[in-house]
Order: C-alpha cells, then structure tokens, then sequence
C-alpha cells in the first residue's frame, strides 16, 4: 500500500511540474503577444514595411554594441535597414545571413543617425558614446538646448526613417572659440533588455 501511495506521490509531483512549466510557457507567450502588438502599433505612419524578430545574442565590450536577431534575407532583410522598438531606435542591421542579422547599436561607437532636437529642429549626427550613451555631434554652439530635449532622427542618410525618437539630452557643454557644443544623450530604448524588436524594411515602389 505504501509503495502504491508512494508511486501516486511521484506521478502527481511530475504533473505538478509538467502544468508549471506549461503555465510558464503561456505566459511568456502572452508576453511576448503583447510586446509584438505594441512594436507593429509603434509603426503609425506606415511608411515602411517592417517585421518582427527575435533577440536570439548579444555581442558587447566598452564600445562595440551589437545584438543578433532571428530574421534575415530569407524573411526580405536586404542591406542597411533600422531596427527599432515601440519606444525608439535600437540600431541598424550591418551583416545578414538567410536566417539571422547582425545589428549595430546607437551605442556603437561606429553608429551614427542623423538627428534633429524636436524643439529647435537644430541638426546633428548621433554616434555612440560608450557604455549606454550617445553623443550629438556638429550641433551649432548657438543652438539653445536644455537637459530632457528630445532628439529624433531626421530622415537623412536612407537608413533611418524621420521622426523616430532616439533619446533625450543629458548634458551639453559650450566650449570658447569652439564652433559645435558637446551633447550627451541617452537612448530611449533600453538596450541592456530587448526581447524584441521591429525591422523597417525599404519601401519598394513600382517604376
């Protein structure tokens, strides 16, 4: 009787486990259900053509920032194209595979986004910083900023589309006989915790 009792104890707990594991399963799927729903809702102009996926690796030192994705020129991924989230630029993808891209982050010191302040519409390129900031650089010195101004891409280069936000100033020095201000930023993504993200593919109009 106790062995039978004993047996029914193990059988139980192995379901026990087994539910728990598929309650887990659901949630992240939720989850994740969620998080591509606000990614493809972050694309309101419509502009562009875009696809979701998968953070599947991370490649980070001081100053190279990459990450992989499970997307690549057999899901239509042809050359630089930007990757983002519902909140902001991630970066934009250097090197594909059929089945798999490489992205290079804002934070990149080799990164660079031509940009605008929302409020001044004052111009300038934001490259990588190191750690997890960008810098502004060629902003007129006479360009009026202020800690919290918004920056967003401009729309030049065909990499990134306009509007797109890409963080918010966290410092900027005025420096004598100088002709560009010193302007740090901080992206608006998190990049220490994607999942997911957006691919903005090339609009291919008809000729």
């Amino acid at each position: 009787f106790l062995t039978e009792v004993s047996r029914e104890n193990d059988r139980l707990l192995r379901e026990v486990d087994q539910l728990t594991q598929r309650n887990s399963d659901l949630i992240e799927i939720i989850k994740q259900q969620g998080r591509i729903k606000e990614l493809q809702r972050a694309n309101k102009n419509g502009k562009a053509e875009s696809l979701t996926a998968l953070v599947i690796g991370r490649d980070s030192t001081q100053w190279s920032k990459m990450i992989f994705i499970d997307k690549g020129t057999d899901d239509g991924i042809r050359g630089n194209v930007a990757v983002v989230t519902d909140a902001g630029i991630v970066g934009h993808i250097i090197h594909s595979t059929a089945t798999t891209s490489k992205v290079l982050l804002i934070t990149d010191s080799r990164s660079a986004v031509d940009s605008l302040f929302q409020n001044t519409r004052a111009p300038g390129v934001s490259t990588g910083a190191g750690g997890n900031l960008c810098e502004i650089k060629f902003v007129p010195i006479d360009a009026e900023l202020e800690v919290g101004d918004r920056v967003i891409s401009s729309g030049l280069g065909g990499v990134f589309p306009k509007g797109w936000m890409i963080g918010t100033v966290v410092n900027t020095v005025k420096r004598k006989q100088e002709l560009f201000q010193d302007v740090v930023v901080a992206p608006s993504v998190d990049l220490s915790r994607l999942e997911d993200v957006l691919v903005l593919l090339p609009v291919t109009g008809k000729l």
